[in-house]
């Protein structure tokens, strides 16, 4: 059900069509003898399919039936017979993902606790030049206890944060319903794992269920917001401190769109959106392209370390996708020169996002996130950093072996968007933008996301987190490994071209500790950019 288009706009029509069906032949087999037989049986039919659109619409577990009832049959008869069609799928799909469809059939059987196996082997082309694969040993270990699954971020002596492995990416309540945003943060109150607001500000539906939460703070400062757009530190203070959030994390780019800002039109600001993110009323909510509360690497560490001591010493750190790869290495330097680090730095690739966004950024603005990744990680082991700093990433993680291969490249925690949006029903409509999104996930129409029932969907998100993570430690112990945290990028093969294998060791640049500080110039891809960037500004210096 993609691009419903009239039909999104009559979606009871199927359930009005079979009352009138019983009332119309009803009358008739009353009404005309010679009609009769045939009339009650037709009143009986319509009358069934009466009762099974009642049903749809009060039952909890289906969110397209409650809000499609009777028409979405359609989509799980389809469903029973997707074997059938599963290798039309991948033969006709050429975008570069054809398994993007079991991804998501994954998450939706892991959400519903139904069995996640399937037979006849791999569906991979192992000779194409996207396949990849980890190392399997002879010496298995057991399995690691889920709940030892886990990451301390954060300084000693302060309000360090014991993180799950996968949380939930930044979401904005607005980009989502009221309805999904309770659920996911009761999934995550329920499987202890933790909740990203996104740069819209934290909602009274993130307090509600009382999840653990990371505030993200965008340059539109939602949430902490004076009257000319710029940064309050004291209302910052106030939500910063609530015991709920447990992290505070500044969104300098996101992999979806980096570079870019956005503008909710005045005529979308409702009173409860405006209370939300600090706004007025009658005029466009701006989210600019820069942040307007620093300007220079050294900045934008003072004002991590300024967030770290407003909150009263949580976890305080940054995020983006990289673009020009002299500007983090700035920030690198500005971290040895200044001694001020962040706590944490999630790298989100161009890959990411499930928000709306131009197709160009969407498609080829920002650095993947493997690569990414690979090269802030790198870049921390070489100015003697990385201990200091805990890396998450996020960018299309959807399965275990998503996140075994970013947590190789240098992870130490993901985050998933997409993967919880499937366990709360999403179907990938295409209609995020459109407010009639046919299972309410995104929509703000109050009859649309009542389609979203809370606890069932809470529960689906639970059982996907904690379904995932098991696959994890599956995997880890498959390998021989006993934690994630042992993962390295020798673990893991792909494909390259010529039918050659080559393992992310020898695919992605590694640095020595402290090589950027003692022997830039054998630094390969890091020497030039690491020549060009200087701790007190994110342009490229050709003095270096």
């Amino acid at each position: 059900m993609r691009n419903l288009g009239l039909f999104g706009e009559l979606r009871f029509l199927p359930l009005t069509l079979a009352v009138a069906g019983t009332a119309g032949f009803a009358v008739l087999a009353l009404t005309a003898p010679g009609w009769a037989g045939l009339s009650a049986v037709l009143a009986l039919l319509f009358m069934a399919l009466v009762l099974v659109g009642l049903f749809d619409l009060t039952q909890t577990r289906h969110a397209i039936l409650r809000n499609y009832p009777i028409a979405a049959h359609l989509r799980f008869l389809l469903e029973k017979i997707r074997p059938e069609i599963r290798q039309y799928f991948l033969e006709s799909d050429k975008d570069g993902t054809p398994f993007a469809r079991d991804k998501r059939a994954i998450v939706y059987q892991r959400a519903k606790q139904a069995l996640d196996k399937r037979p006849f082997g791999t569906q991979y082309d192992v000779y194409g030049e996207r396949y990849e694969w980890l190392h399997h040993s002879l010496a298995p270990k057991p399995q690691a206890p889920l709940d030892s699954l886990r990451v301390t971020i954060g300084p000693e002596g302060q309000q360090p944060y014991s993180a799950s492995v996968l949380n939930i990416s930044a979401m904005s309540y607005g980009a989502l319903s009221a309805n999904a945003i309770r659920a996911l943060n009761k999934g995550a109150r329920l499987g202890g794992f933790a909740h990203d607001t996104g740069e819209g500000g934290v909602s009274p539906y993130h307090r509600e269920m009382g999840g653990d939460l990371i505030w993200e703070l965008g340059s539109g400062y939602f949430g902490c917001r004076r009257a000319d757009g710029g940064f309050d530190p004291e209302a910052f203070a106030r939500v910063a401190g609530e015991p709920q959030i447990k992290m505070v994390e500044l969104k300098l780019s996101q992999g979806a769109k980096p570079g870019h800002g956005g503008v909710l039109p005045a005529a979308k600001v409702t009173p409860e959106i405006a209370a939300i993110r600090g706004v007025p009323m009658g005029e466009d909510c701006i989210s600019p392209a820069a942040h307007s509360a620093f300007a220079t690497p050294i900045e934008l560490l003072q004002m991590i370390e300024r967030m770290r001591a407003l909150s009263g010493g949580k976890p305080a750190g940054f995020k983006l996708c990289i673009g020009h790869p002299w500007e983090f290495l700035a920030i690198c330097k500005a971290m040895v020169e200044t001694g001020i680090t962040p706590d944490f730095i999630v790298i989100d690739g161009k890959e990411g996002g499930t928000g709306a966004a131009p197709l160009e950024f969407m498609d080829h603005i920002g650095m993947p996130l493997r690569d990414g990744l690979s090269f802030a990680h790198n870049a921390l082991v070489g100015v003697n950093l990385r201990e200091r700093v805990r890396l998450g990433a996020s960018g299309k993680i959807v399965t275990a072996f998503d996140m075994a291969r970013v947590m190789a490249l240098g992870a130490d925690w993901c985050n998933a968007a997409r993967g919880f949006m499937f366990a709360l029903g999403c179907i990938q409509a295409q209609s995020c933008h459109t407010g009639k999104c046919p299972t309410g996930v995104t929509s703000p129409d109050p009859l649309r996301q009542r389609a979203l029932v809370v606890p069932d969907k809470a529960e689906r998100v639970r059982s996907f987190h904690r379904n995932t993570i098991h696959a994890l430690s599956e995997l880890i112990a498959a390998a021989g490994l006993s934690h994630p945290s042992e993962l390295r990028p020798h673990h893991f093969l792909r494909r390259g071209p010529n039918e050659q294998a080559v393992s992310y060791a020898e695919h992605y640049a590694m640095l020595a500790p402290g090589q950027l500080l003692t022997d830039p110039v054998t630094a390969g891809r890091f020497a030039e950019p690491w020549r060009v960037s200087r701790p007190d500004s994110f342009a490229r210096h050709e003095a270096g």
